[in-house]
């Protein structure tokens, strides 16, 4: 087995920016992220760590944990072995370990010419799961040009955490009436009264559907209670929920979490979380960071085991080295892709590692 990693900048199709970047002045226009090649003999393997300033992964961080790894010592043939083995290198580093685990899923997958999501038993069913697209922290101006661009997907998901915040949803409503919308707060809201007074008011919007993080993870657990006992709609915790650990806490002050690869280590360790979570009662939402086709395509052969998906991140950027998984009209399909096996994903033109797609 051979492990090859490479960074690769994704560029924005619009400034990002939520809560975090609103308060440090701006957001960016380009993504930084590390993609992962596993090789046995003629069997490849791709996998993706994303960045986050959040979660402390950095594309130096990644790669030095990435330097640890004896690829001799990972197996297509033994994945729970080979995540074993990465958590004796270093703890945490879960977006390096996610890119490792999704490659080990590819290539597995492959060598049993099957889809990943046959291959772990997942099952995937055509025109049923729907994700949302997401709009970031704008100007109303932007907002509206956003909303516009936005018409064919029935789910938004607007970022929130920023003074504009009222004119912003305003801005959106302007352009759709009555559309869907999901708020992502990204912990903006520091005390449980001004989170209460912002989730009133967007209960009175009538088609907002839930809340993402509307505090800090830190906050204590009695004022996540206090705020869940009170709430018009239902909270998501997701910067609270890193994996399976977090569920039963997350199950006192939350309805529903989201899961994310980056956060849980990869495909394996997002199921996981995903049975727990189904365990404790909690809805659940697979979410996504700015991404290529390999991580999006990834999260979606676990889309029969959620209620929401949040899975947009590739269609957010204009150079995505990838296909895979498709989003028309907000439908998350394979019926297009042309790989038949692994993760289902396939470069377009040449692909990053220097091999024709």
């Amino acid at each position: 087995m051979t492990l090859e990693f490479l960074p690769y900048h994704l560029n924005l199709k619009h400034t990002w920016t939520i809560s975090s970047g609103a308060a440090q002045g701006g957001g960016t226009n380009v993504a930084a992220v590390v993609l992962v090649r596993l090789k046995d003999k003629s069997v490849a393997g791709l996998g993706e760590a994303p960045t986050s300033r959040r979660y402390s992964q950095s594309v130096a961080s990644i790669q030095e944990f990435l330097r640890l790894v004896d690829a001799s010592k990972l197996s297509f043939d033994d994945i729970p072995g080979s995540m074993a083995y990465l958590e004796t290198l270093a703890p945490g580093n879960y977006s390096a370990k996610c890119a490792v685990n999704v490659a080990l899923v590819d290539g597995a997958a492959r060598l049993a010419a099957q889809p990943a999501y046959d291959f772990l038993d997942l099952g995937f069913t055509e025109n049923k799961h729907l994700t949302s697209y997401s709009i970031g922290i704008d100007t109303p101006e932007k907002i509206r040009l956003k909303v516009a661009e936005a018409a064919p997907y029935p789910i938004l998901k607007l970022k929130v955490g920023a003074p504009g915040d009222e004119e912003n949803l305003a801005a959106l409503r302007q352009i759709d009436p009555t559309k869907t919308v999901r708020v992502d707060a990204n912990e903006a809201w520091k005390t449980k009264e001004e989170a209460l007074g912002h989730l009133q008011r967007l209960g009175k919007d009538g088609n907002v559907e839930l809340v993402e993080q509307p505090m800090p993870a830190s906050t204590p657990l009695e004022d996540l209670i206090w705020l869940k006992s009170r709430s018009p709609l239902p909270l998501f915790g997701d910067e609270s929920c890193q994996n399976a650990r977090d569920i039963s806490k997350c199950a006192q002050c939350y309805h529903g979490v989201v899961v994310k690869l980056i956060k849980t280590g990869g495909i394996t360790g997002a199921y996981e979380t995903l049975q727990a979570a189904r365990q404790a009662g909690l809805l659940t939402m697979i979410g996504c960071m700015i991404e290529t086709s390999i991580l999006i395509t990834a999260a979606a052969h676990l889309a029969e085991w959620t209620h929401d998906l949040d899975i947009d991140g590739n269609l957010l950027i204009s150079n995505d080295p990838y296909t895979g998984a498709t989003a028309e009209k907000g439908a998350i399909s394979f019926a297009s892709t042309t790989e038949p096996v692994g993760l289902r994903v396939k470069s377009i033109n040449t692909d990053p590692f220097g091999v024709r797609g």
